[in-house]
């Protein structure tokens, strides 16, 4: 049996986000499809809003984007009322991906290879390769 683990998002995904009023709207996405089943599994509506507890008096909403591996994210009220109205500095969108990175899921050792060790999709080269 493969010990658990907890890693960060970073390790299997890449994020863009946004902000437009008083949401921050993220698209979380994987490298591959081991490291999306992950994904889809473990960065639930409930456990982005537990990570966010200290920023975010609104809810979450989640949806899977399994043809992209992603997951669409939007944080209702993170922003507090704006980026232009809050007193908080970074707490744009962009500056909120990066949280979002941070936050550990519990995977286990296997499910961490295989998604490691799977090929990435997508433009970008593979580390030590070069772009065409």
């Amino acid at each position: 049996m493969s010990r658990l683990l907890r890693v960060p998002l970073a390790r299997l995904a890449h994020a863009r986000s946004g902000d437009k009023a008083d949401w921050v709207d993220f698209g979380l996405f994987a490298w591959n499809l081991a490291g999306y089943r992950l994904l889809e599994r473990e960065v639930t509506a409930k456990r982005v809003q537990v990570h966010f507890a200290g920023w975010l008096p609104g809810e979450v909403e989640c949806w899977p984007l399994p043809n992209l591996l992603a997951l669409k994210l939007v944080l209702k009220g993170a922003l507090q009322g704006g980026g232009a109205r809050n007193l908080r500095l970074d707490n744009l969108g962009k500056a909120m991906a990066g949280a979002l990175l941070r936050m550990e899921i519990e995977v286990s050792e296997a499910e961490l290879l295989e998604a490691q060790r799977s090929p990435r999709i997508g433009w970008w080269p593979e580390p030590g390769e070069e772009a065409a």
